[in-house]
């Protein structure tokens, strides 16, 4: 299989770096829209078969694999039966944008004590949608964070946009700031996003190639992280996994687009026959 060739300068000189020192790379993703597709049904979001068996293949012959949700990290390893993936036993998950951390080895996942503020937003979120009119969005407590989800309302965008103000506002009262993502308006508190948590984790494995696809808004900082690296002297690429539901901000922000998680299968297993047997 044919590698894909990034549009970019810094892209293309991020996949030749990659592929001339693997084991100096760390690749991260996000979950959702990158390793499994986006379904209605958030508990059903399992990952590509394909996917995971090129991760695994690939494990032994990169630095590092980590995976960066804004989902809780237990149950994106629960999803993607990543404890009891053969190959994976050096996986990082990290969970809330990086608020939690699962590894492997421990199967433990470590994280801070919840937000008071978000404890007092979740309480008061669900008067505030009825006092809005709103009886069609649906609430997840995610329990460091609390997200308003529109994608089974009748008209999702309308409600969204609907929303978007109002829940600025209040997030704001709560000291907290908001996440847009697909049909989702996420409360968290400030400071925690996958771009700080995927710097922190390229300064602990010491990489000097890093790699991140994602689909979504929330992804946009850890393309800013990568960028930043690169100035730094780490060799970057940034991969969009391209679909009708990807945000266009970060396929014009991306040195290589894909379709999809079909093809961030495709381009795992294209990486997988270019790299060398450990």
């Amino acid at each position: 299989m044919i590698l894909p060739a990034p549009t970019t300068g810094p892209g293309a000189a991020g996949l030749a770096a990659l592929l001339a020192r693997p084991r100096e790379a760390l690749l991260a993703f996000d979950y959702d829209g990158v390793i499994a597709p986006i379904v209605d049904d958030p508990a059903k979001a399992y990952p590509l078969a394909r996917t995971m068996t090129a991760l695994s293949g690939l494990a032994s012959r990169v630095g590092s694999i980590a995976v960066i949700t804004g989902r809780a990290a237990d149950g994106v390893v629960s999803l993607g039966a990543f404890a009891d993936r053969p190959g994976l036993e050096e996986l990082v998950v990290f969970g809330h944008y990086g608020l939690q951390r699962w590894d492997a080895r421990s199967r433990a996942v470590v994280a801070p004590p919840e937000s008071a503020a978000v404890a007092d937003a979740r309480a008061e979120l669900a008067p505030l949608l009825a006092q809005l009119g709103v009886h069609d969005a649906n609430i997840e407590d995610k329990g460091s964070s609390v997200a308003v989800h529109t994608r089974r309302s009748a008209d999702p965008r309308a409600t969204l946009d609907r929303l978007r103000a109002p829940i600025t506002d209040f997030a704001a009262r709560h000291g907290l700031i908001v996440e847009p993502g697909k049909f989702v308006l996420e409360l968290r508190p400030p400071g925690v996003d996958k771009g700080s948590a995927l710097r922190r984790h390229v300064a602990e494995r010491r990489a000097a190639v890093v790699t991140y696809a994602g689909d979504d808004l929330g992804d946009l900082t850890a393309f800013a992280a990568v960028e930043k690296l690169r100035d730094q002297g780490v060799a970057g690429l940034k991969i969009c996994s391209g679909s009708p539901e990807a945000a266009a901000e970060v396929a014009n922000r991306a040195d290589l687009v894909v379709d999809g998680p079909p093809g961030i299968a495709d381009l795992l297993e294209s990486l997988l026959a270019a790299l060398p047997h450990p």
